[in-house]
């Protein structure tokens, strides 16, 4: 008996053995981000003069979707039919947005992207393109009346390819910030992240995530806050732990928050499986944003996958990589970010 949970200790921790994260894009020898996920395509708009931005995750073969939304000021198009009880199985994108509830306006776009190329849902007048949505509130970052309309998603769309993942100040995180919970004046900036595990034998799950957090961002590998509201002078990240424990001394910014993502993975699932990816993959938020899931924030994940693999899948194994997957990411979108007037990046800090 004791030998038997052993093993089941040892092929635990060897399933979630970081060492098969895909590391940065510095060798070029391989793809590292969302598309590492052979099916989707990724592409970003970015409004550079407000900034803000959307990023569209394009799966124009199809794709088994799921969502999970644990934050209470969502933004979302479309999810109500990932619910498994429902009749569509597959959807063709995910568009991520800022903007707040107008950047929901994008995936008009992205649906005439789509109709133009003939994919969709097959009906007897013709396809309609399934494209489900979530925004972020980034209308406090410049000129608020500058948001992602229909244009935007279209851009993005056509722009959209298997490269690796454009991350930082791109498309739906070019406006997102981080760490407004207890001082508003003090946050940082956030951006896009993205990033892939694959594991022998060719399984891969991926992640990308735009990182727009009432809170602060940790590194889970260290425990330190790398991100978020800062201290008085400015110069390094506040405890918010000890912050909150010792009580209220700021006013969080009501609803200008919310991290979305997306999880991608080549293996065969069912609705039901891919909705259940989404809420274990949420523990990455929860490893890497203190805190997460609140009242302010429409925190939400949606699943893709892709099918390419046939073998009955292993949904424990899957939600294990799908969290780290997403912790990662999140890391990497506020590494990956640059300063912008008002909201300093992680480098600034160092």
């Amino acid at each position: 008996m004791k030998s038997s949970v052993a093993l089941t200790i040892a092929a635990l921790i060897l399933l979630v053995d970081r060492t098969s994260v895909l590391t940065p894009q510095s060798s070029g020898a391989r793809n590292h981000t969302l598309t590492a996920v052979t099916g989707i395509k990724v592409g970003h708009h970015t409004l550079s003069e407000r900034p803000t931005g959307c990023t569209v995750i394009l799966a124009e073969q199809g794709a088994v979707g799921g969502v999970d939304v644990r934050g209470s000021a969502p933004g979302t198009r479309e999810t109500d039919l990932l619910n498994p009880t429902n009749l569509v199985e597959k959807v063709n994108a995910i568009v991520l947005a800022g903007g707040s509830a107008f950047g929901l306006a994008a995936a008009d776009g992205v649906v005439k992207y789509l109709e133009e190329k003939h994919v969709g849902f097959s009906t007897a007048a013709g396809v309609v393109p399934i494209v489900p949505a979530a925004i972020l509130y980034d209308l406090q970052v410049g000129k608020g009346s500058i948001r992602p309309g229909p244009d935007c998603g279209y851009a993005a769309a056509r722009s959209a390819t298997s490269d690796p993942v454009a991350e930082g100040n791109v498309g739906a995180g070019a406006g997102a910030t981080v760490g407004k919970l207890m001082r508003a004046d003090r946050a940082m900036k956030g951006g896009v992240g993205s990033a892939a595990i694959e594991v022998p034998g060719g399984l891969v799950v991926a992640a990308i995530v735009a990182v727009n957090a009432a809170g602060n961002v940790m590194d889970p590998t260290t425990g330190q806050f790398i991100a978020g509201g800062r201290t008085d002078d400015g110069r390094g990240i506040a405890d918010l732990r000890a912050m909150l424990r010792g009580g209220p001394s700021g006013r969080a910014r009501p609803i200008e928050n919310t991290t979305i993502g997306v999880v991608a993975t080549n293996a065969t699932l069912t609705k039901a499986q891919a909705t259940k990816l989404a809420q274990m993959a949420h523990d990455g938020y929860a490893r890497s944003i203190y805190p997460s899931h609140l009242m302010i924030d429409g925190d939400a994940i949606f699943t893709l996958a892709i099918g390419t693999r046939s073998e009955t899948p292993d949904v424990n194994r899957l939600g294990a990589l799908a969290a780290d997957v997403m912790s990662d990411a999140i890391v990497r979108a506020v590494r990956a970010a640059t300063g912008i007037p008002g909201y300093p990046a992680a480098r600034d800090l160092k």
